[in-house]
């Protein structure tokens, strides 16, 4: 599986983007086709947020869209102390 970005977080963490996982976020949400938009969400978030649902995952979320009235959110899942990025989408709040 090759890697489309790694990039070092806000908080010093290496995340990774795999192209397998670009493919989805680009089919799924076709609205998001620029990887540096993810970069800059993982290394300037206006927010950062743990899931309720599962403590390995983290939702990075960046600025604001006026035109679409979205924040773009990022979700990050830590395994053996390594992330990679699971999905990235548009949502209207932050949790």
């Amino acid at each position: 599986m090759s890697n489309l970005f790694n990039i070092t977080d806000k908080s010093g963490r290496k995340i990774r983007l795999t192209k397998e996982r670009w493919q989805h976020i680009t089919l799924e949400h076709p609205q998001i086709n620029n990887p540096e938009e993810l970069k800059e969400t993982l290394v300037n978030p206006l927010k950062i947020t743990s899931s309720k649902y599962d403590p390995d995952k983290v939702c990075y979320y960046y600025c604001y869209n006026k035109n679409i009235k979205r924040y773009l959110m990022v979700v990050v899942k830590y395994l053996n102390g390594e992330g990679f990025i699971i999905t990235c989408y548009h949502t209207k709040k932050i949790q």
